[in-house]
């Protein structure tokens, strides 16, 4: 068996990977409060937004942390489509839970089906991504392991959706927001810890990408993403805001009248 390294650099990696998945659960949060609040074509958007938020903060989180992996006595490169396909599985499936929530009149029910929908979907994205790992040798997974990190994934998903109907203040959103992150780490890290890697060594190129040639700037260009859009979330006048400040100009316009 090959000897796994899930921290390559140190606690770079784990580090940084809890922080983007911190953030795409506090941007998806604050959209969902946002969205709640709205009707309409605005409420689509806002729920559409959360979803590619939360989506986009998941995959980040997930191959942030891969770049930190290793497994002695091969290279790693990673199946570029696949890979791609798999950022597409979490935000679509997030986008499912989100509007589940965001337009279902029985609240409970669509908490249940949409974090069981959702969670399922991060779980899939999570093995996705790992199946387009390409090395030299045969990659075995722990059952119970594997289904552990499900449970995790669709608890955490439960979680956060249930946080987006019911929390509105934004330190209760931040600190929904870290356990959010945690949680997504713990369910990556678990389905980490049900691999094993039965190497054979091998001469023959590896085909794929390596991860700093396309993993490192699309998780980059991800996370660019994640900033400039929490930049315009916390910029964007609440509805309450758009009220009061409707409400402030009524009697100015009265009086010029």
């Amino acid at each position: 068996m090959g000897h796994l390294d899930h921290a390559t650099f140190g606690w770079l990696t784990p580090v940084l990977s809890y922080v983007m998945a911190s953030i795409g659960a506090a941007l998806g949060l604050r959209c969902t409060v946002r969205a709640l609040g709205a009707t309409g074509r605005s409420r689509r958007n806002w729920l559409i937004t959360a979803a590619s938020a939360i989506g986009t903060g998941i995959w980040t989180m997930h191959f942030v942390a891969m770049l930190g992996f290793g497994v002695t006595g091969t290279e790693i490169r990673y199946d570029v489509p696949l890979t791609v396909l798999s950022l597409v599985v979490a935000v679509a499936v997030v986008g499912v839970g989100v509007f589940a929530v965001g337009y279902s009149r029985d609240r409970n029910r669509a908490l249940a089906l949409g974090g069981l929908t959702t969670g399922l979907g991060v779980a899939s994205m999570h093995y996705m991504g790992m199946a387009a790992l390409r090395l030299h040798g045969q990659v075995r997974y722990d059952p119970l392991l594997v289904g552990l990190s499900v449970s995790i994934a669709v608890v955490a998903a439960t979680a956060a959706l249930w946080a987006g109907l019911n929390i509105r203040s934004p330190a209760a959103v931040a600190v929904a927001s870290l356990v959010m992150g945690g949680a997504v780490s713990s369910m990556h890290y678990t389905g980490m810890m049900a691999v094993s890697v039965k190497v054979a060594s091998s001469a023959a190129a590896l085909p794929g990408a390596t991860a700093m040639q396309f993993i490192f700037p699309l998780a980059v260009g991800l996370g660019s993403y994640l900033f400039l859009t929490s930049a315009f979330v916390a910029l964007s006048p609440t509805t309450g805001e758009r009220e009061a400040s409707a409400s402030a100009q009524r009697p100015v316009e009265s009086v010029a009248r």
